[in-house]
């Protein structure tokens, strides 16, 4: 028989064996999260403010810096928490909502990127007829639909976790809560929490990869028949930022998913490494991404700026 611990709450980790070094560690975390956030709502407020980025492309934008900044305040406090005052615990409930906005928001981002290469895809394709096609009221369904697949595909393996009883440890090797660590620590039945993920990963995130990488064959197509020099390099441009947010994006995934799956002889920091460069670089660098190659968001900071000072 496992001793009866479920009530206990969970306990967070650090980084191991450099406890004594968690509030240098926590500067550059600090620095980290408030960059995202001051980046994100950046472009947030821009795109509100300025009637110039009220187009298609930038109400996606806007739902990627949301999602972004949702994933930085749903891991920052208990990070934070625990590399300034060593507070590892977390009760079960606090535990589970946490995991469960932490995975349905990667849902989310992959089916904005694909909203966003779709948005690419008619830009190019269809120029006369993009606003017709992309009309407010459409962008506003992509977007709840995009939303909504997020937030309710990954409810069954959460809820799921509220029926375990938690007998073979309380400690997690994060910190923060992940669903297929906290499932681990369960003396029932995983088989189906176990199968679930790996089916939802290979019909949302996987198939979405699958379709914009479609989009962008068929964008590139359009682009090599037109016939100036000049044009197909406006085109191109168009889509760089799009492309550096999904490569980041995906590679970030893919590179975790080989960690977890295939580095069992890897050292358990690069494994908690790897799972906050996933959380924390693609918020990161995608407000930068598009402060540096687009022009009305640069018109839009310096503006911004000017009236400040």
């Amino acid at each position: 028989m496992w001793p009866n611990i479920s009530a206990a709450p969970f306990l967070l980790t650090g980084f191991r064996g450099l406890e004594t070094a968690h509030l240098w560690i926590s500067i550059p975390f600090f620095a980290v999260y408030f960059s995202v956030l001051l980046g994100n709502g950046t472009l947030l407020y821009l795109i509100k403010d300025d009637h110039n980025l009220h187009e298609p492309m930038y109400y996606f934008l806007a739902m990627l810096a949301s999602t972004d900044l949702m994933v930085t305040l749903t891991t920052m406090p208990t990070v934070m928490g625990v590399l300034w005052v060593n507070y590892r615990k977390i009760n079960h409930g606090a535990c589970f909502l946490q995991a469960y906005f932490i995975h349905s928001l990667s849902i989310v981002e992959s089916g904005i990127l694909l909203a966003m290469a779709y948005d690419r895809c008619i830009a190019i394709r269809n120029p006369l007829r993009y606003t017709s096609i992309l009309t407010s009221t459409r962008v506003v369904k992509l977007g709840v639909g995009v939303f909504l697949r997020g937030f309710i595909s990954i409810m069954p393996v959460i809820v799921r976790l509220f029926s375990f009883s938690y007998c073979h440890s309380h400690t997690l090797s994060h910190a923060f809560c992940l669903h297929q660590e906290v499932m681990k620590l369960a003396c029932a039945d995983i088989t189906f929490n176990r199968l679930y993920p790996v089916i939802l990963v290979s019909l949302t995130v996987f198939l979405d990869c699958l379709m914009i990488l479609i989009s962008y064959i068929l964008i590139l197509k359009t682009v090599m028949g037109i016939a100036s020099g000049e044009d197909r390099t406006k085109a191109f441009n168009t889509c760089i930022s799009h492309v550096c947010c999904v490569l980041i994006f995906y590679v970030t995934v893919i590179g975790l998913s080989f960690v977890h799956r295939f580095g069992k002889n890897v050292p358990q920091v690069v494994h908690i490494i790897m799972s906050y460069v996933y959380f924390l670089f693609p918020p990161l660098m995608n407000p930068i991404i598009y402060s540096i190659k687009t022009k009305q968001i640069q018109y839009g900071i310096r503006r911004l700026l000017f009236k400040q000072t």
